[in-house]
């Protein structure tokens, strides 16, 4: 069997697809990339006009791809400075050539065995490699540009780039309590993040605006509607619980980002599949976790004034750290709050009335409004699973009832989906190079050099992560982010490396220390092609 001439599809052309593409690419294939937009870089090219990076550039790169000069390693860039990185990244690996625009991938359909035989396969795929035993495929309905043609294309393996933030989650409302009895606007994040800047601000300007949410996306848009609107036509923001969100500009940030990132600090929590002795560190280093998480919080607390404005998280920074729940706070966002531009009001529960909301029952507080913005999430599962054609698919590939991992072994496999691989689901604090690392192992894959174990151990595997997900779940208290990988990102990459047949151990020069002392990065695995 030519593995080179085998067709590769992607799907979507964010910063996991032109990964995903270049590295296929590196192995000699000629992936296609179906990419709904007509631009590449996914979020970050219809976004907020406020909008950076959450983390430094020197995290959040690709391994082998500079930022310009212009571009420090501790600055975060604006959205249209990664925008134009992710474009220059495409085309210095030649992914532009491989990306058709405008086209919707309407559905995904495997032809080959059928779905029983499939689900009693001792090895994925059947045989354990990519391309099973050459007989199976997949179909997809692709609809072009704003026409109607629809045209089906067939490859040998997929790969899904979706990423986690195209569908909006909407809160539920009682009879006579929901949007519908609204006199004014209500729109998702989504979609006010969507709109062009100046229709943006203009939809806005002058305007009684609520915003519900306090995270991330939350905290940007008030900050962007009282920029526009003063102090003259305050925002308020309504939100159940706070989120640490912190001011990357104070002099120790980077200092206590370092100390909970290195490899030791790994060592500090549980892993999914350590040993014994691994186990036992986890159980008795905890308290110099908590001592350095204590100091970061109490640093935070003393230089912001979260608990003048009532914005001290109910959970800890440790709880926060395992689930991602952690945001760069908006320049001069408590200086508006002090100016008035900013109102914040911190509630259970609230609905919708003729002219505002209300807050906390019939009897609460009423907000008047004539904008609402729900920034209340998104449905990372249902666009995933949507892309299947069939039940069982959609079905297994979110592992339903499960609120903490997808049931994909390396993050990438789901053992009993053959032939097609996830690449960019799984969260961290710095996303793009965990994505990077995804790409190379499924690139590997493609090529050959990856033998996977049996299904039975595969679905083990995922059986490990899932349970040390429950345990981040409640040790995080109920904010962890499904799949993420935060505090475990060097432990995970650790295992991709040995599947690809190199060393974990990637720092070059300084020894023992610098590999338990220092943070892992993109440039550690820049060596991996």
């Amino acid at each position: 069997m030519d593995l080179k001439k085998k067709r590769v599809a992607i799907i979507g052309a964010g910063p996991s697809g032109l990964t995903a593409c270049k590295h296929a690419l590196g192995k000699g294939f000629r992936p296609v990339v179906f990419e709904a937009a007509d631009a590449v870089g996914g979020v970050w090219t219809r976004t907020l006009a406020s909008t950076r990076l959450q983390t430094p550039a020197a995290a959040f790169r690709f391994s082998d791809f500079p930022w310009p000069a212009d571009v420090s390693d501790d600055e975060f860039p604006r959205h249209d400075q990664v925008a134009a990185y992710m474009a220059a990244y495409a085309r210095r690996f030649g992914v532009l050539g491989c990306i058709r625009f405008g086209s919707r991938v309407l559905g995904a359909e495997y032809a080959g065995a059928p779905e029983q035989e499939v689900a009693a396969w001792e090895r994925w795929s059947g045989n354990g490699e990519a391309f099973g035993d050459g007989t199976g495929e997949w179909h997809l309905t692709v609809k072009h540009g704003e026409s109607e043609e629809i045209q089906k294309h067939e490859f040998d393996f997929l790969i899904l780039c979706v990423g986690r933030y195209g569908v909006a989650k909407h809160p539920k409302f009682p009879h006579e309590a929901g949007p519908e009895v609204f006199h004014g606007q209500v729109l998702h994040s989504m979609d006010y993040s969507r709109m062009p800047h100046a229709d943006a601000d203009e939809l806005i300007r002058g305007k009684r605006v609520v915003v519900v949410g306090s995270g991330k996306s939350g905290v940007d848009i008030i900050a962007q509607v009282a920029q526009v609107n003063g102090s003259k036509y305050p925002c308020t923001m309504v939100y159940r619980h706070a989120n640490w969100a912190v001011d990357p500009n104070l002099t120790w940030a980077a200092f206590f980002e370092k100390l909970m990132t290195s490899r030791l600090a790994e060592l500090m929590v549980r892993k999914p599949g350590e040993g014994l002795a691994l186990s036992l560190l986890a159980t008795v280093l905890p308290p110099i976790r908590w001592l350095i998480a204590m100091a970061t919080e109490a640093y935070y607390k003393a230089l912001m004034p979260m608990r003048e404005h009532g914005m001290v998280p109910d959970h800890s920074f440790s709880a926060a750290m395992l689930g991602w729940r952690i945001s760069v706070l908006p320049d001069r966002f408590y200086d508006m709050v002090v100016d008035g531009a900013i109102v914040l009001r911190r509630c259970e529960s609230f609905g919708f009335r003729a002219d505002g909301l209300v807050l906390d029952g019939a009897g609460g507080e009423r907000v008047d409004a004539d904008v609402v913005i729900l920034a209340t999430g998104f449905d990372a599962d249902r666009l995933l699973s949507g892309v299947f054609v069939s039940p069982q698919f959609r079905e297994i590939v979110v592992g339903r009832p499960s609120d903490t991992m997808l049931p994909l072994y390396r993050h990438c496999l789901h053992p009993r989906i053959p032939q097609m691989a996830v690449v960019g689901y799984a969260e961290s604090a710095a996303s793009i190079y965990p994505y990077e690392m995804m790409a190379k192992w499924v690139a590997h894959l493609l090529d050959g050099a990856v033998r996977l174990p049996g299904v039975a151990a595969m679905e083990q595997s995922v059986a490990e992560w899932e349970r040390w997900g429950r345990w981040a779940r409640r040790h995080s208290g109920d904010f962890f982010l499904k799949s993420c990988i935060a505090t475990v990102t060097t432990w995970y990459h650790d295992q991709l490396c040995r599947d690809m047949g190199y060393s974990p151990r990637r720092k070059k020069g300084g020894g023992l220390l610098a590999d338990w002392l220092q943070p892992y990065g993109p440039t550690d695995y820049a060596g991996i092609q």
